[in-house]
């Protein structure tokens, strides 16, 4: 039986703060605004059939997905790119589309709960 790894790996977070609630703050405010920022451009770019919108925030987020271990959304959208190269903007990209919202509104979701428990500076 297999488990899914936690939308994201608030760890990371704590391990880059070493105890600095202000840092802390401010990482997830900046994953916050990443995570938000990915969901509207790839919707954008999903709405416009523009691969070149979708290429640069896959991009742009690789590193924080990378970085705080958001394995699902980076898993979803890297499947993402391989239907767009092998398919183009078909069926299984809508598919595909369904699943990453899922996904990235999980994400959004956890860090936000987070960013509401982090102490106002």
């Amino acid at each position: 039986m297999s488990t899914n790894p936690p939308p994201v790996n608030f760890d990371r977070v704590e391990e880059m703060a070493e105890g600095d609630a202000d840092f802390r703050a401010e990482l997830i405010s900046a994953l916050f605004k990443s995570l938000s920022e990915l969901k509207e451009k790839y919707l954008e770019g999903a709405e416009k059939h523009d691969l070149e919108i979708l290429s640069q925030i896959r991009h742009k987020v690789k590193p924080a997905l990378a970085l705080f271990e958001i394995q699902t959304v980076e898993s979803i959208i890297q499947e993402g790119k391989q239907i767009l190269q092998n398919q183009g903007f078909g069926e299984a990209f809508l598919e595909h589309l369904a699943q990453f919202l899922d996904a990235i509104d999980d994400a959004v979701a956890v860090v936000e709960a987070e960013l509401g428990n982090t102490p106002e500076a």
